[in-house]
């Protein structure tokens, strides 16, 4: 028997320390029907092995269940923009064993910070990111691989549309790029989610092209708009708010997207805001 298919893809982070389909079990207990994972240890380089029946288990649940799609995400320690060489070295690294460890997933977004520049110039930085994903990327990988909006703190690239564009525009094979945004990223780094929903998107569609949109992070911000400073807040519970979050999940252009919540919550909390936002959204 298959699970309820809610209109809205709502759903949360999950660990897959105890396995691929419990966390897809994980999901269903919670009512979600998308999530997000690290590739790997996200503080860190280390991969556990995949165990291919456990994902093709998860696979057959996600598709019983109709769940919408599944995004992966990177290491936070994966920075392709640095001034440091052996930084960029291990962010190449770390890309290429993931982009080939997608190719064992049941689900094809891969999602990753655009990286700091950390001093040197910012065209560098934005260059770099091209670069490595250029000697990456094959015609042969089903992946599509998403650049976070950012909130713009210190020497972060990513924070404009334009420069998210910028690195689009390097990468060769430009259709296997996408855009995952994060609202609190956005509003943070200037762009007024709260009070001008329709100028956002209009830009966005100027500069990058709403097509490129994959998925969304769902996130209240801590701080004011503008801040450039990056900390999650529960749905409602900070300076974006409940309604322009719901103005957000169901404008015209995004209600198909996952919406990935990244609040600080746990599981069980993450339950009670995919609740709350099914009842307000119903």
């Amino acid at each position: 028997m298959t699970e309820k298919k809610y209109q809205y893809l709502l759903g949360c982070h999950l660990s897959s320390s105890k396995g691929y389909r419990r966390m897809g079990e994980t999901a269903i207990a919670i009512k979600a029907n998308t999530f997000q994972f690290f590739s790997r240890n996200p503080r860190g380089g280390a991969a556990r092995s995949l165990n291919q029946p456990d994902l093709d288990a998860l696979g057959v649940l996600l598709k019983e269940n109709n769940f919408g799609n599944v995004l992966v995400h990177s290491p936070y320690t994966l920075n392709m923009a640095s001034a440091n060489p052996k930084s960029r070295e291990f962010a190449k690294m770390v890309f290429k064993d993931d982009m080939n460890r997608m190719r064992k997933m049941p689900c094809n977004l891969y999602n990753f910070h655009p990286g700091s520049h950390s001093g040197q110039d910012r065209k560098q930085g934005i260059c770099q990111i091209a670069w490595i994903i250029n000697d990456i990327l094959t015609e042969d990988m089903d992946t599509i691989v998403l650049l976070e909006t950012m909130s713009g703190k210190g020497s972060e690239i990513g924070h404009t549309f334009e420069e998210l564009r910028d690195i689009i525009d390097r990468v060769e094979l430009s259709e296997k790029m996408g855009v995952c945004l994060d609202t609190c990223h956005l509003f943070s780094a200037g762009y007024d989610i709260v009070n001008d929903l329709e100028c956002v998107l209009e830009a966005f569609e100027n500069v990058i092209g709403i097509s490129r949109i994959k998925a969304v992070h769902l996130n209240d911000s801590k701080y004011p708009f503008n801040s450039k400073k990056d900390r999650h807040a529960e749905i409602g519970k900070g300076s974006i708010g409940l309604d322009a979050i719901i103005r957000f999940v169901i404008h015209p252009q995004l209600k198909h997207l996952p919406f990935i919540l990244e609040t600080p919550l746990d599981t069980k909390g993450h339950g009670d805001e995919i609740a709350m936002l099914r009842e307000v959204l119903s």
